[in-house]
């Protein structure tokens, strides 16, 4: 099935949770199983069809562009974030210019998977539907990966429309794992400069147009160095 071809890829933070391995590189270049975070994500997207990928660049701005410059499989556009970090929002709406109006898939470098019967992209783009929904977000059941946090997450109806909650006395059953499906045109009106991207998800929540798709994948949240060690472990086996 076809989808976005066209990646927003958020690899411009500061990896603090993950020093030391960060005190001398980005994030996105720490290596779990011999790879590279960042090319373990863009693997998957190209397998999904993705041909252009957007990439912001801050912390060790000067060694992502190096590394990224061996990438000959797709189209890799730099989004230069080495002034000031723009967060999840502000990352994706700094570089509309460079991504076009199409739906784009969105991807944060620290989430891995692993098994399952569907690629899990595959289920976004069979799932995907912009005449019901803005903004589609990749799901896991609590208890399917490791790496979870809290009791953030988002409860989903029979439509597939989502509940955003962080209410610690009843946790969400499900977890966003840092994939989308996403409109730029629901960016066009935020402010240029830093934001985060939860407004937007709970004003699109308001209107109905949030919605999820659960995968039956084992998440990998790379987190911390911890959480590095034991995917590094899983995906060695």
């Amino acid at each position: 099935m076809t989808g976005p071809t066209s990646a927003m890829v958020l690899a411009a933070g500061l990896g603090t949770r993950m020093r030391p391995l960060t005190d001398t590189r980005p994030k996105a270049l720490v290596e779990v199983a011999g790879r590279t975070l960042i090319d373990r994500v863009l693997d998957r997207l190209v397998e999904a069809g993705v041909r252009k990928a957007v990439v912001n660049v801050h912390h060790f701005a000067d060694h992502m562009e190096a590394h990224l410059a061996g990438r000959t499989d797709l189209e890799i556009v730099i989004a230069n974030e080495r002034a000031a970090l723009l967060d999840s929002g502000g990352g994706i709406r700094n570089a509309l210019p460079l991504l076009g109006r199409e739906p784009i898939f969105v991807a944060n470098i620290d989430s891995l998977w692993m098994g399952g019967a569907t690629p899990p992209l595959e289920r976004m783009k069979a799932a995907w539907d912009p005449e019901r929904m803005d903004l589609l977000l990749l799901l896991t059941p609590r208890g399917q990966g490791i790496g979870f946090e809290g009791p953030r997450g988002f409860f989903m109806d029979a439509e597939g429309r989502l509940t955003h909650s962080a209410d610690d006395a009843n946790p969400a059953p499900l977890a966003n794992i840092g994939f989308q499906i996403l409109k730029p045109e629901v960016l066009d009106d935020e402010p240029e400069g830093a934001f985060s991207i939860l407004p937007v998800w709970w004003r699109l929540q308001a209107q109905g147009r949030l919605a999820g798709v659960v995968m039956d994948a084992f998440w990998l949240h790379v987190g911390d160095p911890a959480a590095r060690d034991e995917a590094e472990a899983l995906l060695s086996r």
